[in-house]
């Protein structure tokens, strides 16, 4: 047996498990012996059913069946019913809004269910309980589910599963691995004095005791040193990636702190100390001979965009070295076509009194500011005339969405680039606009997404952060409210008051289509189509009713947000796509549908979708949900306007796996849970600094070198 392997050269799989094993990502032998479970069983737990009292959260093993889909008599609520039977009797289960669970589990199948025990007319029942199909059931309590008689294990790996793949089979896959003698084989790629610093096991002792722990306390002690590991080698890799960028000379920008104070000066509001203190530091990265890397991270509304334009401004109005005319030139990189035209018409506003040309280019056209014909506005023009005025310099400032790093466009002294919503964007295309040949630009990256310290030192190692806690003066806070199912005619009364106004309405759904039924894994959540279909029926008739998701076209979603921001469109109902950074000041309510589905940095981001003016904004919260988990969320939303406490709170409260965007952020369920803890991604940081100190290459690390290599080309993104 060979890590390399394919899974099939070493077991028979039907198709159904080919299948399955192919949409886990897990192809080789390698692969499924890092396929770890996300928790543990255990039999111990087990209870009698004749045994349980209400009120209580039990355990039980049994038989299934009975399996139906129904509907509440009054309520209408969907739900799955079963019985399940052991061999001292039987209990009902019931699913509420979970009807597709009587499609997942077969007729007579073998189960272990986790519940809690409710009564109704005097039958006692388990309430949504967590249920698993088994491979046999256990004789007795403490028996194994999956051992022989001569073993004692009580614990049970529970793996994320698909159709066609359980945790009994991972179990025995894993187990033939071992018995192969492969892990004996394995070298440990952490160094021994590191293992033995923090106390970590080895690799074939994590790795046993992460498949097969005898006690919880082996399982704590090997997921402990795989979430090292993952964080410990992400901080090596961009320790040395920013080694490696501060060798790069850079352009030296001269400006004076005067120079700069009258352009911010000119702003149309006050700058707040933190946008200063974020101008200054990049002042005095511009000065230090070597290229900038640096994250500025605020929440919606802190004025980013005008930092952005301050410091560019610097650079355009220095001179390249040893000449006498020209202009350095500016990159400005965003998501959309919406945001990008959205910056080009702002900086058209920063930059008109100095006469400066600034340039558009997007998949569907160029513009150039000023027009010749009316130097107030700009003008459409051909790309080629565009790509021309860039590369030979009349065009300091260019703006643009991807089309910005295509080969075509050419710079004659880009010295910053500037990427807005940068996690948006991956390590390639970060790369294509910072890599020049000659001198290398300064590079600004920007986000408004909310993430915790732990996060940011981890994903960011290679990059200066600096915070905008502040909002400009003026700007009133949101009124939040959590609205309960019997609350939402009273607060459709007061939003359509401000619609009265002449103010704007956003409506957030989780889905975009109503839910399927018949699928198994639907999720039982209100959609965009259908809501607007609800809205314009029963509650909002007199008003314009547009709806935006991601299956709709770029273009669609332009004209649709164009007719928003123009006012046609009075309510615009979308998913959680609604474009970051979009700034419509006149919508100033925002409906957020199930809130209770959404990361408390996620729900901060969408509220600060109506914090774009100094009109009073509405922020409602519709909770389906009244669990006290729930509710002690939406309530530390409600109370907080940082977004930065926000998702400490998130990452504390619900856990590494919950986290809003984990995904984007190329590490795994285990590598998040070293994220809580700020001690160990310190510790990992630390050791990851003193390497590099000891020996910036690794030479003596070859292990190590290749380790990095290879997650080099898994090209995992950490934008």
């Amino acid at each position: 047996m060979d890590l390399n392997f394919p899974i099939e050269k070493n077991f028979r799989l039907m198709e159904l498990q080919k299948k399955a094993l192919n949409k886990l990502g897990i192809k080789t032998i390698e692969d499924l012996l890092y396929y770890f479970p996300v928790r543990y069983g255990d039999t111990s737990e087990k209870r009698n059913i004749d045994d349980l009292a209400v009120g209580g959260k039990a355990v039980i093993f049994g038989k299934i069946s009975g399996l139906k889909i129904s509907k509440g008599f009054k309520s209408k609520i969907a739900m799955a019913q079963a019985q399940i039977e052991d061999e001292t009797g039987t209990i009902k289960a019931v699913w509420f809004h979970q009807p597709y669970i009587a499609k997942m589990i077969h007729e007579g199948a073998f189960v272990r269910a986790d519940g809690k025990v409710s009564e109704r007319r005097g039958e006692l029942y388990l309430s949504n309980p967590k249920i698993e199909t088994i491979a046999k059931l256990p004789i007795g309590v403490g028996d194994s589910l999956f051992g022989e008689d001569d073993e004692t294990h009580s614990l049970y790996p529970v793996y994320p599963e698909s159709r066609g793949i359980t945790s009994n089979w991972f179990y025995h896959a894993i187990q033939k691995i071992f018995s192969s003698g492969i892990i004996d084989t394995l070298e440990d790629s952490i160094p021994d004095y590191i293992l033995d610093k923090y106390n970590l096991p080895s690799l074939k002792t994590a790795l046993i005791w992460i498949h097969t722990p005898q006690k919880q306390d082996h399982a704590l002690s090997a997921r402990k040193r795989f979430a090292f590991e993952e964080v410990f080698f992400i901080q090596l890799q961009k320790k040395k990636d920013k080694i490696l960028w501060n060798k790069n000379p850079s352009y030296v920008i001269e400006k004076t702190a005067k120079d700069i104070e009258k352009f911010v000066e000119r702003f149309p509001f006050k700058a707040t100390e933190a946008q200063n203190n974020a101008i200054d530091q990049i002042m005095n990265d511009f000065r230090s001979g070597h290229a900038m890397a640096r994250l500025l991270e605020g929440d919606v509304g802190s004025g980013k965009t005008a930092v952005a334009a301050a410091t560019a401004f610097a650079i355009v109005t220095s001179k390249p070295k040893g000449q006498t005319f020209g202009n350095l030139q500016v990159a400005y990189m965003a998501p959309t076509e919406i945001l990008a035209k959205q910056h080009f018409e702002s900086f058209i506003e920063y930059f008109t009194y100095l006469n400066i040309n600034i340039g558009l280019i997007t998949g569907k056209e160029c513009r150039k500011f000023p027009s010749k014909v009316n130097p107030k506005t700009w003008t459409k023009i051909s790309k080629p005339q565009l790509l021309k005025w860039v590369a030979n310099g009349e065009i300091p400032i260019l703006i643009g969405t991807h089309a910005l790093i295509s080969k075509s466009v050419k710079f004659k002294h880009l010295a910053y680039s500037i990427i807005d919503e940068q996690h948006r964007f991956g390590t390639t295309q970060r790369q294509k606009i910072t890599r020049k040949e000659g001198l290398n630009p300064h590079l600004l990256s920007m986000t408004a997404t909310p993430i915790p310290r732990t996060l940011a030192l981890t994903v960011f190692g290679d990059l200066d952060l600096t915070l905008l806690d502040q909002m400009p003066s003026g700007r009133k806070p949101i009124i939040t409210e959590i609205v309960l199912p019997n609350e939402r005619e009273n607060t459709y009364t007061k939003i359509k008051e401000k619609l009265v106004e002449g103010r704007q309405v956003y409506v957030i759904c989780p889905r975009i289509d109503e839910p399927d039924l018949e699928k198994e894994s639907a999720i039982i959540a209100k959609s965009v189509k259908e809501e607007a279909e609800r809205l314009k029926r029963d509650i909002f008739q007199n008003y314009e009713i547009g709806i935006l998701h991601s299956k709709m076209l770029q273009g669609e979603k332009e004209d649709i947000m164009n007719d928003f921001k123009a006012g046609k469109i009075q309510i615009l109902v979308a998913t959680s796509v609604v474009e970051v950074g979009v700034n419509v000041p006149n919508a100033t309510v925002i409906i957020i549908e199930g809130a209770e589905r959404f990361g408390l940095a996620q729900l901060h981001q969408l509220r600060g979708r109506v914090i774009r003016s100094n009109h009073q904004a509405y922020c409602y919260i519709f909770a389906e949900s009244k669990t006290e988990k729930t509710m002690q969320r939406l309530k530390a939303f409600k109370n907080s306007s940082n977004g930065f406490e926000l998702a400490e709170f998130d990452l504390k409260l619900r856990g590494p796996g919950e986290l809003s965007g984990n995904k984007q952020w190329g590490i795994s369920d285990i590598g998040m849970e070293a994220i809580k803890n700020i001690k160990m991604v310190e510790a990992a940081r630390n050791e990851a600094e003193r390497l590099l100190k000891e020996d910036e290459t690794l030479k003596k690390y070859p292990l190590i070198n290749e380790k990095l290599l290879q997650r080099k080309s898994a090209e995992i993104h950490f934008e």
